[in-house]
């Protein structure tokens, strides 16, 4: 039987990872190799990129944002846990979607438990574009809590392509073994309009997107490779004890943790006019998505990865073609314009967008080969 591992930074009754440890193999590959392949069709979930160690100017930039906006964010997160807890209250399992969902839920569990002294268990598991999500462990989940109403957890949107795998995961789950989960994803920002649950629907910058796995807990992204999943297993990750010494993921969450106080009285009036009000969805980016395949001929929206968090992974860990930004003045794109510049990625004004910013992907098939 799975059990979850012992794998991350952040305190055992913060968060359980279902996920199978794989921190003893190297799955890591440089970003210009794994971009190949995976353009190629080797499916991204299979190898790692190598974490990117950003210069001190960058962390630094990481700091003043969450001073500036850790108010902001705790509002939204607020509101989201206020909404889940009036349309769940005590039965509600939260389920973040490893890892941009990890902090998140942490930070909904802490909320919940401040404002009502409910602990609500919080589950950390793996969803993969086009395989979709880790049954094992949602097997796992079900069997230790028979009564539970799983509230899924995430980041933000970007274009929606998680927000339909979750609700394809949750269909095909239902037809196979008869139980109906409620696939509505919570969120703290919304810029895509892929949901109901939100603390925002702002395209602005959620500080835990600047960096890797050092807010998240030091978990890597997670992996689906056969070599070293088993179909009874569940999917793995890795965790980098080599980072210990930069991680940041438990100061973020305090640091959060502490403007609950200041902002729980309007959360909670938001949240029940929030819930209150029938909220469109409608995944109005990818109106966005598609004009900008056609006018930039790009072969496949998975290279167009629009709004702040994206753009920034982007950066991060995928070969960058090019930023479109409707506002290079934002306060939220400060870190997107210092990274573009130091991997020498053209920024293009583009006024018309729904998102601040969008990062197109590099073709990068055809070269060297």
């Amino acid at each position: 039987m799975n059990k979850p591992a012992n794998i991350g930074s952040y305190k055992a009754d913060d968060v359980e990872f279902l996920l199978k440890d794989l921190s003893a193999i190297k799955l890591e590959d440089s970003t210009e190799n794994r971009e190949l392949k995976v353009q190629s069709g080797v499916h991204y979930s299979e190898s790692l990129p190598i974490e990117y160690q950003p210069p001190k100017a960058y962390v630094d930039l990481f700091w003043e944002t969450l001073q500036e906006y850790k108010q902001k964010v705790a509002l939204c997160i607020g509101i989201v846990a206020e909404q889940i807890y009036q349309l769940k209250g005590d039965k509600t399992v939260l389920v973040s979607l490893a890892r941009a969902g990890t902090p998140v839920g942490i930070l909904i569990k802490r909320y919940i438990h401040m404002h009502y002294h409910v602990y609500l268990p919080h589950y950390s598991v793996s969803i993969i574009r086009d395989r979709g999500i880790d049954e094992n462990a949602l097997q796992y989940i079900l069997n230790q809590h028979p009564e539970a109403d799983i509230q899924f957890v995430d980041g933000w949107t970007g274009k929606g392509a998680i927000s339909l795998e979750l609700t394809k995961a949750c269909d095909d789950y239902h037809k196979k073994y008869g139980i109906k989960l409620d696939d509505t994803l919570a969120v703290i920002a919304d810029p895509g309009y892929c949901t109901t649950l939100f603390g925002t629907r702002e395209d602005f910058l959620i500080p835990s997107a600047c960096l890797n796995s050092t807010v998240s807990g030091l978990v890597s992204r997670t992996v689906l490779n056969q070599q070293y999943i088993g179909k009874d297993d569940f999917h793995g990750a890795k965790y980098y004890h080599d980072l210990i010494p930069v991680d940041v993921s438990n100061e973020y969450i305090n640091l959060i943790s502490k403007e609950f106080v200041h902002i729980a009285g309007e959360s909670a009036k938001l949240a029940t006019k929030r819930n209150n009000e029938k909220i469109e969805t409608g995944f109005l980016g990818m109106e966005d998505v598609k004009r900008i395949q056609a006018e930039f001929a790009i072969e496949s929206t998975h290279y167009i990865k629009p709004g702040v968090g994206e753009t920034t992974r982007v950066l991060l860990r995928r070969v960058p073609w090019k930023i479109l930004m409707r506002d290079p003045a934002s306060p939220f794109v400060k870190h997107i314009l210092m990274l573009a510049e130091e991997k020498g990625v053209e920024i293009v004004p583009y006024p018309n967008l729904k998102y601040l910013c969008c990062g197109l992907i590099k073709s990068v098939k055809g070269i060297n080969q």
